[in-house]
Parts: C-alpha cells; structure tokens; sequence
C-alpha cells in the first residue's frame, strides 16, 4: 500500500460515516468546537482560477499536474493533498512558465516602468497571493529577491518575485499549520473568513470586495460573513461550484467512460451520449438548486429534465430537437429525479445487463452515507450468467439466500431491484425475457424501511428519510470543509442539520448554513 493509499484507507476509518452516537450532543453557547483544520493545498481547479484572477492567466497550467487522491468522495480533502516529489517540480515548472508569460508586456502588468511602481507591485502581489497582509519578514524576502533580479532588469526582478509567491505555502495551501502561540481555539479574522468563503462559494481567490471587507474590519461576525456569502451564490461561479461537488458526490464523470459495446442493443446507445447524459443530469441538477424548488426533495422526485435531440430520441420522447438542451416533463410514473436518469441507471449497470448491486450499493454509499465492506476475498464477485429464461431477480436471488453474501447483499439487493425498470442502457421496460417484472424491493435498517414499489415510490421514500438529509449534510461538510466528520464535530453537523430541516432543506440555505458554523468560523490551535 503506498503512503496516499494509507491515509486514505485512515480518512475513511474516521469518518466514512456521519458521526453519530446514542444521546445528542450537548451543545453550551460559547464553547467552540471547531474540529481540526489542517492544510489544504490548492486542487487543479483551484490553481487554475486562482493564476487566472491573479494574473489574468487563462492558460489553466495546473491541467498537467499529477491528478488529486480522492478520500470520502472528494478531490479536496487535505488528508490525501500531499505534495510528491514530480508535484513539486510541476508546481516549479508552472511558476517559471506563468512568470515568463505575466512579464512579457510589463505595460501590461505595472502602471510605470520604474523601480518604484516594481517594488509596490510586489507588495500587492504578495498581499493578494496570500490572500492577507505580508509579514515584515515576508515583504523583505520578496523586496530583497526582486532587488537582485533587477540587477540584470526590472523584468527579471518581477519574474524572479512572481516565481517565488507561486511556489510558497502561504499561496498553495489555503489554512495555515497552526503554531504552538495560537490559542487553543481561535476566531479567524476577516482575512482569513474571505479565503475560506472565496475557495468554498467560488473555488478561487477573494475578489476585490472581500478583500476590501477584511481590510476594513467589516468581515468579523457571523452576520457580515452571512451577507457575502448571500452576495457570492448570487454569482455565476457559485453554480458552477455546486456543480463540481454533484459531480464529485454523484460520481458523474463515470458517465463519461460508460462501455456498452458488449450490449446486444448499442444500436441505440453509442459513446457520443455519455457525456450528453452527464450534462443532462448536470442541468437538472442546476435547475433544481437554482430556478426549480431549490429543495432536495426536487432533486430526488421531480419529473422535469432537460433534454437535447439525440437523448430525446434516445429517450423516445419525440418534440424536440436540436443540440440546445430544452425544459421537459417525464412521465411521474416512470422517472423522478437524478436517480432514475438514463445516464445514472446506465452506469449503475454493467455492459450487457442491470446490477441491482451497483445500484443498491449507490443508494447505501451516497444517500445512506453507510459503509459497505467489500465482498471476502473467495467470493465470486461476477454477476450470474445471462439466462433467457429468467429475470434479472430471479439469477441474483442467490445473493440474497447464500450465507457468506447475505450480509450485505440483504442490503443492497432489495434496494436495488427498484430499479429493474431501467435496462441495462437505462431505458425504461415493463418486461424483461418476456417476463413481467418484479419491481418490488425494501429498505432495511434505515429511518424509512418498509417495502415500496418501483423506483419512483423509493425516490419518494429516500426525499422523507431523516437519514439521507443527514447524509446530504455530511456530504456537504466534507467537500466544504476538506475533511471528514469527527466527534468534535457533533455539534456543527447537528446545528447544519436543524437549520436544513428549518429552511425547508432548502440547498443554497445550507450552504449559506456552513458558513456560520464553529468549523469555518474557528480554528483549533496546534496540539500542546
């Protein structure tokens, strides 16, 4: 197992589910408890913007560099941000070839070709790479670099300063190492507050009036805090935050990369759908956070969905055309929400046939937030051999039967034969073999078990289940915050889970909700 692998075999360890436990916690007014806040390093997306609002960069350098370890889910999680050894040469390579490109035109970049306007654009530079005032000490490294690049021109003076910001923690890491002088637990001052709501709300560096608030003295309580992060959903690159997390929690890429060459009818599904059918899942998603009810109940049930021609006529649905995706409405009987989507119940299945492991498993992991172990090592983990003279149910009945599978399999496999209406391309059928099918299933072990009928009853289900709008909340806290949940954290995720349920589980409340919490308000100090 390599180093990366461990830690994130220890994240998920720690936090692979919402911490929970018999009592709610006790939560006393003034007694912070902000859980530990680690380093986070810049993600590749997070370079990128950050370069582009800097400098003025669009060239999304950070593209090349050796991709992110994923730990709960996420590709920002500060356990797994570890800086390797090629990492460390691509960040030194990126910081060479942005300061050659930024001091090309130095008209461009200084509002005077002189000394002086060199030395002040330094000092801001620096302020706004590390996105808070330098330090005495900091200011004269920078100073001193940049006098003895000048020696051979002000344009050497200016890439040398650029290469060194760019390559230095207080730019690549977004939380500070806490210092043994910190208060054991700390309030974050204005600064600090606008570096965590810009890389949480935008996913890049503060714009000029969060810097100007933390300058003021105007970005301190809760309620100031509140009203920029009001101010910041109401800007394009919220949405496109939001979608970065429902692509990372939902495992949308995938969809990318589905092969159903092996299915007996690719003739009506080909590779140039898959991303169409991210992107229709992607904008359903987007309306229903944004323009449609907002709510999570919307984006489990609704029947809406936005369709181009080629998925419409993959969908049968006849009316529209064009590329352009347009505002449609399924039948309620057979689609609701994301889950039931082409492009979701198509990746949830393998090549030639449905999995109802796939899917059950999915509903467990991602909207139970249960953890599910992987199958002992002498078990068979193919699905049974294709029978034409039976159901899909009745060849995986012996997951359900056999001892060493039942387990888990009485888990997920109930769960998952809800969605036996959905082939294995994700169309909708009523017969599968010629047989009728057995759409029937159970969910066991949670706040909402019973029995149901279909997917569109378990989708109604899962949008009144008290343990998905926990799991959505833990989901949330962990792209948001770059770690997972621990017992310290108990009064955070119970205080998220009210205001959730207050607002009507409202999506842009709870974000607005993580931003008043002891975890992004605070700070712990470094263990004594």
């Amino acid at each position: 197992m390599t180093r990366a692998q461990g830690l994130v075999a220890a994240a998920l360890l720690v936090a692979a589910v919402p911490a929970r436990a018999d009592a709610p916690p006790v939560c006393t007014e003034g007694i912070h408890q902000p859980g530990p806040t680690p380093p986070r390093r810049l993600t590749r997306l997070e370079y990128n913007n950050t370069i582009r609002d800097l400098l003025g960069d669009d060239s999304r350098p950070a593209d090349i560099f050796a991709a992110e370890e994923s730990a709960l889910g996420f590709n920002n999680n500060a356990t797994v941000m570890v800086v390797s050894p090629l990492l460390a040469e691509q960040l030194m390579r990126a910081a060479e070839a942005i300061a050659e490109r930024a001091t090309r035109d130095l008209k461009k970049l200084l509002p005077c070709p002189s000394v002086a306007c060199g030395r002040t654009f330094v000092e801001t530079l620096g302020q706004r790479a590390f996105r808070r005032p330098l330090e005495p000490e900091e200011r004269q490294k920078l100073l001193r670099l940049f006098d003895q690049g000048r020696r051979t021109g002000l344009r050497a003076g200016l890439e040398a300063v650029i290469q060194a910001v760019l390559q230095a923690p207080p730019f690549l890491y977004r939380d500070a190492p806490a210092s043994k002088n910190d208060a054991h637990v700390a309030k974050l001052d204005g600064w600090a507050l606008a570096a965590r709501l810009s890389y949480f709300l935008w996913a890049t560096m503060p714009d000029e009036r969060l810097f100007a608030a933390a300058a003021a003295g105007t970005l301190e309580t809760p309620v100031q805090v509140q009203a920029e992060a009001r101010r910041m959903l109401a800007d394009p690159r919220a949405r496109a935050m939001v979608t970065g997390f429902h692509r990372q929690w939902l495992t949308l890429d995938r969809i990318d990369r589905i092969d159903k060459s092996r299915n007996g009818e690719t003739k009506d599904f080909n590779s140039a759908l898959n991303g169409l059918f991210r992107e229709e899942i992607e904008t359903f998603l987007d309306w229903a956070v944004w323009d449609g009810g907002g709510d999570l109940p919307t984006m489990l049930t609704s029947s809406i969905s936005f369709l181009n021609g080629p998925i419409a006529t993959f969908y049968r649905m006849p009316g529209v055309e064009g590329r352009e995706f347009q505002k449609v409405a399924f039948d309620p009987a057979q689609r609701s929400g994301f889950l039931t989507s082409a492009g979701m119940m198509s990746l949830l299945a393998k090549p030639n046939q449905t999995s109802p492991i796939l899917r059950g498993k999915f509903v467990r992991e991602k909207l139970l937030c249960e953890l599910l172990p992987d199958p002992p090592a002498n078990v068979e983990v193919n699905p049974p051999k294709l029978d034409p003279k039976l159901t899909t149910r009745e060849r995986f009945a012996e997951h359900t039967n056999d001892v060493g599978c039942n387990k888990c399999h009485r888990l997920i496999d109930p769960v998952g034969f809800g969605f036996e209406a959905y082939d294995a391309l994700g169309r909708y059928r009523a017969t599968e073999n010629g047989h009728a099918l057995d759409v029937s299933g159970d969910v066991k072990g949670s706040d909402v078990a019973g029995a149901f009928e279909g997917a569109v009853e378990l989708t109604n289900k899962l949008a009144d289940s008290t343990q998905v709008r926990s799991c959505v909340v833990a989901q949330w806290f962990r792209f948001a915050y770059g770690r997972g949940e621990t017992p310290d954290d108990r009064c955070t995720l119970a205080k998220l889970e009210r205001e959730f349920a207050a607002s009507g589980l409202k999506i842009q409340d709870l974000l607005v909700a993580l931003t008043q919490t002891d975890a992004f308000l605070y700070r712990e100090g470094a263990p004594r």
